[in-house]
């Protein structure tokens, strides 16, 4: 039997009619600069053909999943792979539901969970019953006290279900948060109302408007002056104006008045409620969502449940003095070590009765901090997490599957994970190896080059310079392999940029008694005009120090909008500077029309010069696939269809009229340099540099893009596809094109995500210049080349979890 799998002529996207053979069951780790073509390789290539082969020898029709470019690939194993992409962003999952580790928890409370009885208050012990196993859809039944008699209802599992009426908080429906107004952000208090003192109504609307609120106040006996300044309106006023006339805060003062029948008569609905009206109207369209909460909606902890999502009864059930919402605020290995006790502290007929239930959930629970993210909490939302965290969960599913001869493509498993837990990382993965199985792993972390059994370096540059195998064998053998510039990083022959050595400055930001989650009452001093890298381990409360707490804070300081900060005492410091960018992985856009073309505004000029040529024939409006005119109107633009499947999830198929390329033909025919419109989206921006080197206004934006490590990128590359390294970069690089006067201060989230170590570099050459400007950096980063050419560290720790929180150092690297 074949030991190998065998690519021959591989030439999807840039790849160079590559050949190379894989040993199987082995760690193989795919490296190079981004772009340079690892990923069209693991998982467009091999992934793709491994899929393709397996339906085949199912005898499933494979029209669907495409034969990649390739002349022949043998020896392949069915294959799963684990990307970056965060496939679910509903406020109802968590890390418990996703990773099922819930489900048994919540199968353990309504098995063994003791209560108080509502009638005569003494504990109501476990039934021990099936009840448990109930139809969770169902309403609990009822049961007798054994003291008083009175009924309370069974425990079941949807009884601590915040997605099931029976355990869900009635206010909050089990979402943990609530929508309010901010005034603030809706109405400015300075101008009356007749004068556009509410900040989303038009002239028109403002015109409509003003009669109705004077007949809603004339219908309760007082006046409403609509040329007054809202700060000078009494309460009835202004809850008329912001809640309306059927809202219990306007109701409050005229409980015995009925509403006013008409909106002629003055049936006012509200500013604030007609807002929050229309976002719960919108519930599937995010994008409006999200426009709603910028005009002046934020998020807040449900006042009923505390954030808990979990009714009353659900709250008081124990197992052993534990609450199910105090286990699922415990981090995961403090939740192992109060799993590991319960043998002893169980008694009687109890343990027999969970014991399987436990083992399952010690086991779970385990294989989470195998992975490295002992430090998450069940109850935190998926939405929060990060790609790398999200892949670390999947992994550790793989782990519980038990399968063997499987080929494995993972993306860059250790993104976000601290160097101090990359071992463990190193570990699963030689067991998900050890198992039988070929683990094919995309990673720039020299730790895990180092820990392979083969090394495939791909290059030697980006877009059309890559597609080449530049080294290929163990690390050993890569590091001596001339021209390879991993085989550089890993011999030691090139090495990370080193610190400037500017130390602490005069000028400095001091946020003062932090304590959002896990941090322990921290007062931070950062220095202003260095670039300051703040890093431990993983969930040491890096982030929230820097984006929940100094990062909205600085929105609202700036701005008067976002979030409310994170809970602290208070932040010095703010007079030393004019403005705050915070600069995170959130996708820049859930529109697949969005790409980096349109986001970052190079498309507007490439535009003008396509319709420059066209020597008046056509406007820059033809060359957009966003609006009619000079797109293809089969696809409208988007050069796929959508075809809907009977029973399969929809797929998209290239658009037969324009062959996938977005526009008509008389569009087509422009060209500049010898390109068209569509060849252009299909360019890398290093690709477009040679294109439109001398048009200064494309030519510049593209710069700063290719500085900030994204040279590789498809200018057309849908915003949906980006990873949150890739998003963050494309932020910052839009940013970079701004004016700024004054001193700014960037915070950045680990902006080196997807980054080789030769990228890296550049990255921190930009970074170094804007310090040099005078602006200030903070990032959180656990990259060591970060770490190292930083001016200023601030060391969070000395653990993860309730562990961390506290500051362990600071200063300047190496001192």
């Amino acid at each position: 039997m074949d030991d190998f799998i065998r690519v021959t002529g591989a030439r999807l996207n840039n790849l160079r009619n590559v050949s190379l053979s894989l040993p199987k069951n082995k760690l193989v780790v795919l490296t190079g600069l981004s772009g340079s073509g690892k990923s069209t390789l693991a998982f467009d290539t091999l992934h793709r053909e491994g899929q393709r082969q397996y339906l085949e020898s199912l005898g499933m029709v494979t029209g669907l999943v495409s034969k990649p470019a390739v002349d022949s690939i043998t020896g392949l194993s069915p294959s799963i792979s684990v990307d970056q992409h965060l496939t679910n962003r509903s406020p109802r999952s968590t890390v418990g539901t996703v990773t099922e580790v819930f489900t048994y928890l919540r199968l353990l409370w309504s098995r063994i969970g003791v209560r108080l009885c509502p009638g005569c208050g003494k504990d109501i012990p476990p039934s021990h019953t099936d009840a448990a196993e109930a139809d969770e859809d169902a309403e609990p039944g009822q049961r007798p006290c054994p003291h008083c008699g009175t009924p309370v209802p069974e425990l079941v599992m949807g009884s601590f279900s915040f997605n099931k009426p029976a355990g869900a908080c009635p206010a909050c429906t089990g979402l943990g948060e609530v929508i309010r107004p901010d005034v603030r952000r809706l109405v400015d208090d300075d101008k009356p109302v007749a004068q556009g003192a509410v900040k989303s109504w038009n002239a028109k609307f403002t015109d409509w408007s003003l009669p109705v609120l004077r007949a809603a106040a004339g219908h309760y006996g007082f006046t409403f002056d609509t040329d007054a300044p809202l700060g000078q309106l009494d309460d009835r006023q202004r809850d008329l104006l912001l809640h309306g006339v059927e809202s219990p805060e306007f109701r409050r003062h005229f409980p015995d008045t009925d509403p006013p029948a008409t909106v002629a008569a003055g049936r006012f609905e509200g500013v604030a409620t007609a807002l929050l009206r229309r976002y719960n109207d919108r519930a599937d369209d995010p994008e409006y969502r999200e426009r709603a909460e910028r005009q002046g909606l934020v998020k807040q902890p449900c006042g009923q449940c505390d954030g808990t999502r979990l009714s009353a009864a659900a709250r008081a059930v124990t197992v052993h003095g534990l609450t199910v919402v105090e286990a699922t605020r415990l981090p995961l290995t403090d939740l192992a070590g109060w799993l590991g006790g319960l043998r002893e502290r169980s008694g009687g007929d109890e343990w027999p009765l969970v014991e399987p239930v436990v083992a399952d959930l010690e086991e779970r629970v385990r294989r989470l901090v195998d992975v490295g993210v002992g430090y998450l909490t069940l109850g935190q939302a998926t939405p929060s997490l990060s790609a790398g965290e999200t892949q670390r969960l999947r992994l550790a599913a793989l782990l519980g599957s038990g399968l063997t001869g499987v080929l494995y493509v993972l993306d860059e498993p250790t993104i976000g994970l601290h160097p101090s837990d990359t071992a463990r990382l190193v570990d699963v993965l030689r067991r998900l190896r050890d198992l039988g199985n070929t683990v094919l792993v995309i990673e720039h972390d020299l730790d895990v080059l180092k820990a392979a059994d083969h090394v495939v370096d791909v290059g030697p540059g980006a877009g059309r310079d890559g597609g080449r195998i530049v080294a290929e064998g163990t690390p050993e053998e890569v590091a001596r392999t001339e021209g390879s510039m991993t085989g550089a990083y890993l011999s030691g022959v090139v090495s990370a940029l080193p610190s400037r050595g500017r130390g602490d400055s005069r000028t400095a930001v001091v946020i003062r008694g932090a304590r959002a989650h896990n941090l322990k009452d921290l007062t931070v001093r950062i220095p202003l005009r260095r670039l300051v890298t703040v890093t431990g381990p993983s969930g040491s409360g890096k982030s929230t120090l820097v984006l929940d707490t100094l990062g909205r804070a600085a929105r609202r300081h700036f701005h008067g909008a976002g979030e409310l900060p994170a809970e602290h005492d208070g932040i010095d410091g703010w007079e030393h500077l004019s403005k705050a960018v915070l600069i995170d992985q959130e996708p820049i856009s859930r529109v697949p029309r969005s790409n980096a073309a349109t986001y970052s505004d190079v498309f507007t000029p490439i535009r003008e010069v396509f319709a420059a040529g066209s020597r008046g024939r056509l406007s820059a409006g033809h060359f957009s696939f966003n609006v009619p005119g000079g797109r293809c109107e089969r696809c409208e633009g988007a050069g796929v269809l959508t075809v809907h499947m009977h029973f399969l999830p929809a797929v998209e198929v290239r658009c037969p009229t324009c062959k996938g390329r977005r526009f008509r033909p008389e569009v087509l025919s422009v060209r500049h340099e010898g390109h068209d419109i569509a060849e252009v989206l299909q360019a890398t921006v290093d690709e477009a540099l040679t294109v439109f080197g001398d048009v200064p206004q494309v030519a510049t934006r593209l710069r700063r893009m290719a500085d900030v490590g994204l040279g590789y990128l498809p200018l057309g590359q849908p915003a949906t596809t980006l990873s949150g390294g890739e998003a963050q970069r494309l932020k910052l690089a839009k940013e970079l094109g701004r004016r700024t006067t004054g001193r700014a201060l960037y915070l950045l989230d680990e902006p080196t995500t997807g980054l080789h170590s030769a990228d890296t570099a550049r990255l921190l050459g930009v970074l170094q210049r804007l310090v040099e400007a005078g602006h200030s950096i903070v990032t959180v980063e656990h990259n060591l080349d970060v770490v190292r050419a930083s001016d200023w560290l601030i060391d969070l720790g000395p653990a993860g979890g309730t562990g961390g929180g506290r500051l362990v150092s600071q200063g300047v690297p190496g001192n």
